[in-house]
């Protein structure tokens, strides 16, 4: 073959560089199990039966409020012809794994106290995370949520989870796995890459394994999606970290606030919320750190139907909503919210799993026959994961994904 060009080794040696630096800040998807929620409980409430006593409400207001498919679909419109298994897997989930990622909350659920008030709670906290943890009573995910470091918040952050880390370690002699905290209201990078060095001096001072301790951020302020020069922030703000930064959640009221919002407006589905998500999303998309929506602020007051059917309409509809926009795990305050948030997120994996499963399987049956294809490798790859995320959270039985 003739070539006009003698050689591209050194073009080919500028793209493998590019490629490789590429590869260092774009890491992949993350690996292993995402959680479809996150359950904040108020540190001065928790207890070590929490998480159970939370599936045990929340399946007293199924049964009671929906006994059977027919009010089950209709409640959360569902199809018809998987709202009967929809909701039987929503029930067993209820008795099996209730709440897959908790947070024991210092920040706004409990509020800033005395000192003395605070340590006290903390001792307890670790009293009951210890028995929780020697009857396997923990969720798959567990941690807590601390104050932000702020000026006024940051030395009350680090006396909690130092205090905490230390008596949980006398208590155990170990960390339990699962383990993450939550940084909550962060405005800079700076206060990332400060909260990541007291990480580093808490592991040495505890004895931990160097990067055990890892973190999610909160993106909940406007400067942390347009920071001050006028550049998008969650990148940044998720580099600070060095590695330790995990997930990027959301914070529906604080941000809607920020920005101007009134209160009648301060919600999970405003457009205003679409566009900080999808800052998030281009932002963060392949470096493995993971996603999650907020909060919706209506639970019922009381056990009636309409204050119960009214939680669930609203919760229903804003899980539907994270799940269009490719958020697919949010936070649930509140055991009424354990109903909706798995009704909605089964219905979204068993609709036409049929044809995923049948479109999976057909791709890699042609791509090993080396025939055509269906569908894009990239489509597949989204299928595929769409897939695992049903078998993680209890929608669909392993046995039936497509052996590949």
């Amino acid at each position: 073959m003739n070539l006009s060009v003698s050689s591209t080794d050194d073009l080919s040696a500028r793209v493998a560089a590019v490629q490789a630096e590429h590869a260092e800040h774009f890491t992949g998807p993350a690996q292993g199990r995402q959680p479809v929620h996150t359950v904040y409980v108020p540190a001065d409430r928790f207890s070590r039966t929490t998480p159970a006593d939370f599936g045990a409400e929340a399946l007293r207001l199924l049964n009671n409020h929906m006994p059977g498919p027919g009010s089950f679909g209709a409640a959360f419109g569902l199809d018809p012809e998987i709202a009967g298994t929809v909701r039987e897997r929503v029930a067993a989930k209820l008795v099996r794994e209730p709440v897959e990622d908790l947070r024991i909350d210092f920040e706004d659920g409990y509020g800033y106290r005395p000192d003395a008030e605070e340590d006290a709670h903390v001792a307890q906290v670790v009293e009951a995370v210890a028995a929780a943890y020697q009857v396997k009573g923990l969720p798959h995910y567990w941690g807590l949520r601390v104050k932000p470091f702020s000026e006024e918040g940051n030395r009350r952050a680090m006396r909690t989870l130092d205090a905490f880390l230390t008596q949980l370690r006398d208590r155990l002699g170990r960390l339990p796995g699962g383990f993450v905290v939550t940084l909550p209201k962060v405005v800079m990078p700076e206060q990332v890459a400060i909260f990541t060095a007291y990480l580093e001096r808490l592991e040495s001072a505890l004895g931990l394994p160097s990067g055990i301790l890892r973190f999610e951020v909160q993106i909940e302020t406007a400067e942390s999606i347009v920071d001050h020069r006028g550049e998008f922030g969650p990148r940044a703000i998720a580099a600070a970290g060095a590695g330790r930064v995990t997930g990027a959640h959301f914070g529906v009221y604080d941000y809607t606030a920020a920005i101007g919002l009134p209160p009648q407006e301060q919600r999970l589905d405003h457009p205003a919320c679409d566009f900080a998500r999808h800052v998030m999303q281009v932002s963060l998309a392949g470096t493995g750190i993971r996603l999650s929506d907020g909060s919706t602020n209506v639970v019922p007051r009381n056990d009636g139907p309409d204050e119960v059917n009214r939680a669930w309409s609203v919760h229903a509809a804003h899980v539907r909503h994270s799940l269009r926009h490719g958020f697919y795990q949010g936070w649930d305050l509140h055991p009424a919210h354990l109903p909706s948030r798995y009704a909605i997120v089964y219905a979204f994996h068993l609709g036409g799993v049929d044809d995923v499963i049948g479109r999976v399987r057909a791709w890699h049956e042609q791509a090993a026959a080396r025939g055509g294809t269906l569908d894009e490798p990239a489509t597949i790859a989204a299928l595929t994961d769409r897939l695992r995320r049903a078998v993680d959270c209890g929608a669909l039985d392993a046995d039936v994904l497509p052996r590949v």
